[in-house]
């Protein structure tokens, strides 16, 4: 079981379009946990804390004639970073989207673009966004 504050404290550091609620992640995080769409992975540093998390989503579209895995969130701490973590988590999430009959991934990054490029991904289409 993922300990929700662990991943918490990480998702505060990626917040940067929204002002970080705990009362909002603890009911996003309730209600996605068991979710067999959802796949939530953690790395673990020697100590057992928490060093980096990602959290993604497989959901049928109809251009890709099926399923599709998307990342919606990675985060790796600073010290940790070039270190193998990202790439780990990213991993097993293609393991585990290949496992949901996934047939791409995608994602949207403003901050890491390099890595994902260096790992395979193609830069595909420009982000739009719209605050509700």
């Amino acid at each position: 079981m993922v300990d929700a504050d662990f991943v918490k404290n990480l998702a505060r550091s990626l917040a940067t379009s929204f002002n970080f609620d705990d009362a909002a992640f603890n009911e996003t995080f309730d209600r996605i946990k068991d979710d067999e769409h959802v796949c939530l992975l953690v790395s673990n540093d020697e100590s057992g804390a928490i060093d980096g998390y990602l959290l993604g989503f497989a959901h049928d579209v109809f251009f890709a004639n099926g399923t599709i895995a998307w990342i919606e969130e990675m985060y790796v701490i600073e010290p940790m970073r070039r270190r193998g973590v990202g790439l780990a988590l990213e991993t097993e999430f293609e393991r585990w989207a290949k496992d949901q009959g996934a047939k791409l991934i995608a994602l949207a990054t403003r901050r890491a673009a390099p890595f994902y490029s260096a790992i395979g991904y193609e830069e595909s289409a420009t982000y739009f966004k719209k605050l509700l």
